[in-house]
């Protein structure tokens, strides 16, 4: 089983327990993220794709494989980047009885059945675990905002074919009774696009959800938080994390 690591929060100094999440290695094996335990998180102010992947090793094959470098959304708005071990040099392989080597699942004593990222503590039970996919690109971002919406219960979630341009888009996301907007840019969604999202939602007489990828300024958040408006933050594992009472009431009960 994956161990849970500790996080505290240096803007808000609570601490929050961590399961990082196992990513599959081509040979069957689960990989994962070595995070260090009782290192300090970081906040990310400032996101770029680049530094957002980290280098792991499968311990069962040694092969090396760019994984989404473990984040953490805190409650209070801070988004954690969590420091991981480097990767240290391949130990060398053991022999086997035919005289070969290679190491064996026996020899690292880690289970070949993929993890399984458990349902929230407030989800339904019986509403399936949401299966997170990957961000690499804004495209993705989009695409698991969508994905994350059906999984809770909204129907017939669609892009818009025409959308808005300029610093502050309007409706990604469309659906039976909503509207959802998806930031997957470096820095945290404004007041205005909060507002914008929860006006067109009264005009439409439909439910704004919003995502965002470097979370919500204090600004947003206490608006969000007055006109009961779900704030979800996603980190590139691809899960959404709920952020205020409207997002865990949404995520408890579901569309």
């Amino acid at each position: 089983m994956t161990e849970n690591v500790p996080v505290r929060c240096p803007a808000c100094r609570r601490t929050h327990g961590y399961t990082p999440p196992s990513y599959p290695c081509p040979c069957g094996t689960p990989v994962v993220p070595p995070v260090l335990r009782g290192a300090p998180a970081e906040p990310i102010t400032h996101r770029t794709w680049t530094d957002a992947w980290i280098t792991a090793r499968c311990a069962a094959c040694g092969r090396q494989d760019q994984w989404p470098q473990p984040e953490l959304g805190c409650p209070c708005g801070t988004v954690l980047r969590l420091p991981v071990r480097p990767v240290a040099s391949p130990a060398p392989q053991r022999e086997t009885q035919g005289g070969g080597s290679g190491p064996t699942s026996s020899a690292t004593g880690l289970s070949t059945a993929p993890a399984h990222i458990p349902l929230p503590r407030t989800a339904a039970p019986p509403r399936p675990a949401f299966r997170p996919v990957t961000i690499r690109t804004a495209r993705d971002a989009v695409s698991t905002a969508a994905r994350y919406l059906r999984w809770l219960g909204f129907r017939d979630v669609v892009q818009p074919e025409e959308r808005p341009t300029g610093p502050v888009t309007g409706v990604d996301l469309r659906g039976d009774g909503l509207v959802a907007r998806v930031d997957p840019t470096t820095r945290p969604t404004s007041l205005r696009a909060v507002e914008c999202l929860w006006l067109t939602g009264l005009a439409t007489e439909a439910r704004g959800v919003a995502f965002s990828l470097a979370g919500f300024t204090p600004e947003a958040r206490a608006r969000a938080e007055g006109v009961g408006l779900p704030l979800f933050v996603m980190d590139l594992t691809g899960i959404p994390q709920p952020l205020g009472g409207a997002a865990d009431e949404l995520l408890a009960g579901g569309a």
